[in-house]
């Protein structure tokens, strides 16, 4: 241990470093930032602040309401719905129409939205810079209008030169939309409108059909109801049957009191014969109604027609009831624009966002001015 404390004070000591001195790479680097991060911030500035023109902003938020009607067919039994689900919303149309080139087309005829976003000519940046191709429109568009959608809710901000510029392009969008959302309630409409009137055609045709087939069997077979005749058939025979009881019983006292050829013997045995004779040819009457086919067959039959055409009346009356309520739902606007905020009117220029911009500029530049000064040491310990 000694013998290495007294090596370690044999060594000369070193001399102390010189102070630090600025090289011509420090010079460099300060010279860069000039160039990358405080002449452009300085540039960007003074443009911000001299040259780009106040813009004004105004705010509209909208969105699609509906009225639904009771359908009479589900009232009348559940025989079906002419209300068909949709996989798309009224909301996610108009959401996109307001990107569509269709709606500039129209808000330009309105507006001439060149001549509002060019009030700036000293704004080269802010201002339209397209010449008349409608892509250049386009372009703009998606600058100075700004959709935010959310749960079925459509917020707008659009932006111009001028405040009432600006309120003027909302209100024809708002215009605008609310003419696609008729459109779409009128094609809407005419289609259930049309499905209601082929389903009364076809309700009409089957009870047309339902009534003819039941007075084909009424001219066939001369029955008005079958059932009723039937019903008439076993009143007679019961009638028949007590009469035959009765009969019976008399004969029975007769034979107990009177004498064995009393006539009143012979005469009441003869009736009884002759009401067992009719109530044999009323019973008949059940298996044929005086040609080859049944009666019970011809009850079957009868029975069948009318719940065919009690099925045919039902239908024909819920679809009577469908073509009413679409004929009526045609007549009144079902979709509607609701605007939960006005087009607004701005009091004061909110945009350009100028210290905003300044903060994101420089930080920006800064951050490319540092990598870049990383990137050159980085390379220069490589050497």
């Amino acid at each position: 241990m000694q013998k290495r404390i007294q090596a370690a004070l044999q060594e000369p000591v070193l001399p102390p470093a010189s102070p630090a001195q600025l090289k011509p790479r420090h010079y460099g680097m300060a010279i860069s930032f000039i160039l990358v991060v405080l002449i452009p911030s300085i540039i960007s500035a003074f443009y911000l602040y001299a040259r780009a023109a106040d813009q004004y902003a105004s705010y509209v938020g909208f969105s699609v309401r509906s009225e639904a009607a009771a359908n009479p067919v589900e009232v009348l039994g559940g025989l079906g719905s002419l209300v068909g689900a949709s996989s798309t919303t009224d909301s996610d149309v108009l959401y996109k129409f307001i990107q569509s080139r269709d709606l500039v087309e129209r808000v330009n005829e309105r507006l001439d939205l060149r001549a509002i976003w060019s009030k700036a000519p000293d704004d080269p940046i802010f201002g339209f810079r397209g010449d008349n191709a409608l892509e250049d429109l386009m372009a703009e568009w998606d600058r100075k209008v700004r959709i935010y959608y959310d749960n079925g809710m459509i917020d707008l901000r659009i932006l111009a030169f001028d405040p009432q510029d600006a309120r003027n392009i909302a209100n024809a969008i708002l215009d605008e939309g609310g003419i696609l959302i008729n459109q779409l309630n009128d094609i809407a409409r005419e289609d259930a409108l049309r499905y209601s009137r082929n389903e009364l055609e076809r309700a009409q045709e089957r009870l047309r059909e339902a009534r003819q087939a039941m007075s084909e069997f009424r001219h066939r077979y001369q029955l008005v109801d079958p059932s009723a005749d039937v019903q008439g058939q076993i009143g007679v025979v019961s009638s028949l049957q007590q009469q035959l009881a009765e009969q019976l019983v008399s004969l029975g006292l007769l034979r107990a009191n009177a004498q064995p050829d009393d006539p009143r013997i012979t005469q009441t045995e003869l009736r009884i014969q002759v009401i067992r004779e009719q109530i044999e040819a009323e019973r008949q009457k059940f298996g044929s109604n005086g040609g080859d086919v049944a009666l019970s067959d011809v009850v079957g039959q009868y029975e069948t027609l009318a719940v065919d055409r009690q099925f045919a009346e039902t239908t024909y009356t819920a679809a009577l009831a469908s073509y009413e309520t679409a004929r009526a739902e045609a007549v009144r606007q079902s979709r509607y624009l609701a605007a939960y905020i006005r087009p607004t009117l701005a009091q004061e220029a909110e945009f350009p966002q100028r210290l905003k911009l300044m903060v994101m500029i420089a930080g920006f530049l800064s951050l490319i001015w540092i990598i870049g000064s990383l990137v050159f040491y980085s390379l220069r310990d490589r050497r």
